[in-house]
């Protein structure tokens, strides 16, 4: 499952910018990768003022950052792509300027991965691990409005 966090900086998201954020990367992630939707996960953390330094000086303008633990195994066109779409989305809803938003991704090797229980699946393999997804877990998925 990818997991993505993203990071503000002298910025206040609203829920709605949170919800529609969460919702790009989320397509982004599988129109890039072809990754399921229901892998995607993506986490909110703000900084409060005077926490972020650029130069080892305060910075005061608003920045997003958007770090990215994916499974390795794309190539670099896939990952510039889905960091390319993700950027063009968070400068719509976001309302920053390019210069303002960071994206990193770093790949890890499914092996190493552990979620829901299981070692995740190579890229591609999604399918068939998904059926091991317990009903409990699929119901859940459901009543949250996630499609898995």
């Amino acid at each position: 499952m990818p997991t993505y966090t993203v990071t503000s900086a002298n910025l206040a998201l609203s829920t709605s910018q949170k919800e529609r954020i969460a919702e790009a990367i989320t397509q982004e992630h599988h129109g890039s990768t072809g990754a399921p939707g229901f892998f995607a996960q993506v986490i909110f953390r703000a900084l409060d003022e005077g926490e972020h330094f650029i130069g080892g000086k305060p910075n005061r303008s608003p920045h997003i950052f958007v770090h990215g633990l994916i499974r390795a195994g794309r190539t670099a066109e896939v990952k510039q792509s889905l960091m390319s779409g993700v950027r063009g989305r968070l400068l719509e809803i976001a309302d920053v300027g390019q210069e303002d938003v960071w994206i990193y991704l770093q790949d890890i090797a499914a092996p190493q991965m552990l979620e829901f229980g299981r070692f995740l699946p190579e890229p591609g393999a999604e399918d068939e691990w998904r059926k091991g997804i317990s009903p409990q877990k699929l119901a859940d998925f459901a009543r949250a409005g996630v499609a898995a």
